[in-house]
């Protein structure tokens, strides 16, 4: 009987205890060997399995054998191989490791067409069965001996079934024989036997064309799984890894060279920036009070101007000592002296350290020193429960004219000292960083209330006056003073605080004409600047008496300051650090950082206090880094796209290797 399937099967090509080997013609006239499994082997799970494992195994294993069709879920599992191939389905039954017994050639019917009937029972060439076999006791047995056509043999035909399970003379070669045992296959006999029970008949039918066979359908009409794809190719995992390496080695070594090429096209490009010496500060630790970065437009005109003047700028503290005395008796109101302070701001106007400030901060006025000791005294009674808060301005009311403030001795003056801080202050400090100071020449409230001190130390920061010009009205112009955002005044914390501001018109107090501003930056900028887009000083910044609330919105000329300077025996003027510290500003401006960076040190060698110095240094060499970055952007561009080159350039290679490796039919 033939074996179901999409195929005109043409002969035996050989027998095993599992199955058989035939040729066969498929749809399209193609020769092929098919394996097929019997189907009582078939009913055993194991013997299915590694049956189609050791044809995949075949198909996978380099230089094994490939199948173009299987049906592995068949009563009788199949595989169909190219018969130009090879004897694919011999190599299969001799890897499930079972004897096999192929068909003597000469005795078959060419394989180039089917065999023609022939009428009349067909003569065996070898042993044959005469008559109806015998039955014989025990169980069961299918002789399965089909009539040769002339000059064919006998064959056997399926394996006997026996009691058990199929043995099979040795194990499997496949993969699930790793795991379990071999299942047991009795030998079958490859003679003729009798099958028992009356009626039975030898078969007299051609085994190739049958005549019942003739009027059955046709077998590539039936309802079958007829085609069954190939297993895969085998991937090459080890080159495409290989190709993958090649070509990442390709792009890495192209960057390279690019990266190696372009380091050099741009000769001006640092490559190695400057930084900071062991003399300066580090950034975070560099604090000028004034960020002018931070209070004007970056890189405007605002900014330079405050870069400028911001150095010059000095937080001014006046101490006063005395005894508040009854006027007519000259009795001590208080056996302790009493000590009272001033704080305003100023500005140095040569590197002698000669500066100026408001009048009334570091010389008061008669009347008003005597109030201000008269509110100390009072809060030093609250202190020690002689007095109440509500109390305080009744107090200071009641003796402000029954009063005296002098020194230790009656008739003697209070002791001043006036002490300079730069950059970022401290209130209460005589000690270091505050520098002592000594009051020169002071002018009336009527007629500037400006004073000139000089300080101990020399070689500050100076500032530039302008020409002595009034400014006009609208004139934009910074105002710059020192203020505190502390609630205790006395141990407060003062910075340097700008706003911009607009001349809002003039105004006599006494014999001065002064301007008056829009606004001011608070009480302690008396004695502070009004800068134009170029620096320089344009005016000092006094209490407008006609403001209510005492705003320093007044505007003093420089013509007074400039005649304070020639009382005082002294003129405005800069040192050399103060011209070097300027052509920094200048070349950080302008973008020049190398140049801004060796003009800022010098600065900061000669002029420690000049932390704005160190400050724009700092800017300046991140600048340069970020530059530097910046200008390294395209040598990383350049060698991404050239890596990447190479490795299309690779990928192309290897697509037509490929293209012209594949196979054509």
């Amino acid at each position: 009987m033939q074996p179901d399937g999409p195929y005109r099967f043409t002969h035996v090509l050989g027998t095993s205890q599992v199955g058989k080997a035939w040729a066969a013609i498929d749809g399209q006239g193609r020769l092929v060997t098919v394996a097929v499994l019997d189907g009582n082997v078939a009913a055993t799970p194991a013997w299915r399995e590694a049956f189609s494992a050791t044809a995949n195994a075949l198909a996978q294993t380099q230089g094994g054998q490939t199948f173009v069709y299987a049906d592995f879920g068949a009563a009788e599992p199949w595989v169909a191989y190219p018969a130009e191939a090879g004897p694919g389905a011999e190599k299969l039954f001799r890897a499930l490791g079972v004897e096999y017994q192929p068909v003597p050639d000469e005795a078959g019917p060419p394989v180039s067409a089917p065999p023609q009937p022939v009428s009349g029972i067909p003569q065996q060439a070898g042993p044959s069965v005469s008559g109806v076999p015998q039955p014989v006791s025990g169980a069961p047995q299918v002789s399965g001996v089909p009539q040769p056509v002339s000059g064919a043999p006998q064959v056997s035909g399926p394996p006997h079934s026996v009691s058990g399970v199929p043995q099979a003379s040795a194990p499997p070669y496949a993969p699930w024989a790793m795991h379990g045992g071999p299942v047991p296959v009795q030998p079958v006999s490859a003679s003729p036997h009798p099958v028992s029970g009356a009626g039975a008949e030898a078969s007299t039918v051609d085994p190739v064309l049958p005549d019942a066979d003739r009027s059955s359908p046709d077998p590539f009409t039936a309802p079958v799984r007829r085609i069954k794809p190939s297993a895969p190719p085998p991937r090459r995992t080890g080159l495409w890894v290989g190709v993958a390496a090649a070509a990442l080695a390709v792009a890495v070594a192209v960057g390279a060279i690019v990266w190696a090429v372009t380091g050099d096209e741009d000769p001006t490009v640092p490559q190695t920036l400057p930084t900071a010496s062991g003399a300066f500060p580090s950034a975070p630790a560099i604090n000028p009070g004034l960020k002018p970065w931070a209070q004007a437009a970056p890189y405007s005109p605002e900014e330079r101007a405050l870069a400028i003047a911001g150095p010059s700028l000095v937080f001014v503290e006046a101490v006063f000592t005395g005894t508040l005395r009854e006027a007519k008796s000259n009795v001590p109101l208080s056996v302790t002296p009493v000590t009272f302070k001033r704080r305003c701001s100023g500005f140095v106007v040569n590197p002698d350290g000669h500066i100026v400030t408001n009048g009334q901060c570091v010389r008061p006025a008669v009347d008003a020193a005597r109030e201000r000791a008269l509110y100390t005294l009072g809060r030093i009674l609250i202190e020690q429960k002689k007095l109440t808060t509500p109390q305080l301005d009744a107090y200071v009311r009641s003796k402000l004219n029954s009063t005296v403030f002098t020194g230790a001795e009656p008739g003697t003056e209070p002791t001043s000292q006036v002490f300079g801080q730069f950059n970022v202050a401290r209130g209460d400090l005589t000690a270091s960083p505050a520098i002592p100071g000594q009051v020169v020449r002071v002018l009336e409230p009527d007629a500037g209330n400006l004073a000139l001190v000089k300080l101990t130390q020399a070689g500050l920061p100076a500032v530039e006056l302008a020409d002595g010009g009034v400014p006009a009205p609208g004139a934009a112009l910074l105002v710059l003073g020192y203020r505190t955002t502390d609630a205790d005044f006395r141990a407060a914390t003062y910075t340097v605080e700008s706003k911009p501001a607009q001349i809002a018109g003039t105004a006599n107090q006494g014999s001065i004409s002064v301007s008056r501003l829009n606004d001011d930056v608070g009480i302690y900028s008396a004695g502070g600047v009004a800068l134009d887009t170029a620096g320089r000083v344009v005016g000092v910044l006094d209490t407008d008496r006609a403001a209510s609330g005492g705003a320093n919105r007044a505007l003093v000329p420089v013509s007074a300051v400039t005649g304070l300077l020639g009382a005082g025996g002294t003129t405005s003027s800069r040192a050399d650090t103060d011209r070097v510290y300027r052509e920094g500003l200048d070349a950080f401006f302008a973008g020049r950082n190398d140049d801004a960076i060796a003009s800022f040190d010098r600065v900061a060698q000669a002029s420690p206090v000049n932390l704005l110095a160190q400050a724009y240094r700092q800017n300046a060499v991140d600048r340069a880094r970020l530059a530097g970055e910046s200008d390294g952007a395209p040598r990383l561009l350049w060698a991404s796209l050239a890596g990447l080159g190479g490795l299309l350039l690779v990928g192309l290679v290897v697509l037509v290797v490929v293209l012209r490796r594949r196979p054509r039919y």
